[in-house]
């Protein structure tokens, strides 16, 4: 995560790192007891991240002091989604946590009963995530109501991928090899597309597309109302990154090491 001209990461060490963006120069590392594949968030003065320890760190953003901690029974893999001065987080403990951002406490917990590795993405007072048991949920966070669940009639495969919400469509990739969009009120399929392998890459939707890696080696714009294949770009080596879009340029990394970028 970059702001405020920090560049913020973890490392499978388990250390947080703080580097100046214009430099690459240290400005603060902070330790935690175990491997962190969660992804910093960075919310004002403070850094969210999470470790393979079971614990969701808030650290200061200019000098990495620990503010609070929330622990959790098992691994924090997912990085936590932010709105109206809370944290969302989905576990790898089968709960998802709603977390005060000024003090780390808990003000609720919605056991959903599957672990998951995606993070929730959060629309309308709902979060939307996928699951290793083959599943997509819908919550309602207030109510602390599961809403619906999907699962594909045929194909049964979990889901790693974080799911893209918009115009009222969930979009998520599957380890079915298919990329699924499904009707955000009641989680009834809109439409699938089919890929030559699993797709752990979390889609990206702007001006009415979606832009999404799979592990085919290809990366692929569908149109979002019908999912028809728009384009699609043999990269030569799997492609299980996020694509990020702005400037009107899409960038994606490729598990060859090379960075790509389309106009």
């Amino acid at each position: 995560a970059v702001a405020d001209g920090i560049v913020y990461v973890g490392d499978l060490g388990g250390m947080v790192h703080a580097v100046g963006a214009a430099d690459g120069k240290k400005i603060w590392t902070f330790k935690t007891t175990a491997e962190i594949k969660s992804s910093p968030v960075v919310v004002g003065d403070r850094v969210l991240i999470g470790s393979y320890d079971g614990k969701l760190y808030a650290l200061g953003a200019k000098d990495g002091a620990l503010l609070w901690t929330l622990e959790t029974d098992n691994y924090i893999h997912a990085t936590p989604a932010v709105a109206d001065g809370l944290a969302y987080l989905t576990g790898c403990d089968e709960v998802f946590h709603v977390v005060r951002l000024t003090d780390g406490k808990e003000v609720s917990q919605i056991p959903f009963g599957a672990n998951t590795g995606a993070s929730a993405a959060i629309a309308g007072g709902r979060a939307y995530f996928g699951t290793f048991s083959n599943e997509v949920l819908a919550l309602d966070i207030k109510s602390r109501k599961i809403l619906w669940r999907y699962s594909h009639k045929d194909r049964h495969f979990p889901f790693y991928s974080s799911a893209a919400v918009s115009d009222g469509f969930v979009v998520i990739g599957g380890r079915d090899k298919m990329v699924h969009a499904l009707n955000a009120a009641n989680g009834k399929a809109r439409w699938t597309f089919m890929t030559r392998a699993r797709v752990d890459s979390s889609p990206v939707i702007a001006g009415g597309r979606v832009y999404i890696g799979s592990s085919d080696g290809r990366f692929y714009v569908l149109g979002l109302t019908k999912g028809e294949k728009l384009f699609e770009y043999d990269a030569g080596a799997a492609l299980t990154a996020s694509p990020a879009v702005a400037s009107g340029r899409i960038v994606i990394g490729s598990l060859d090491g090379r960075l790509i970028c389309f106009g």
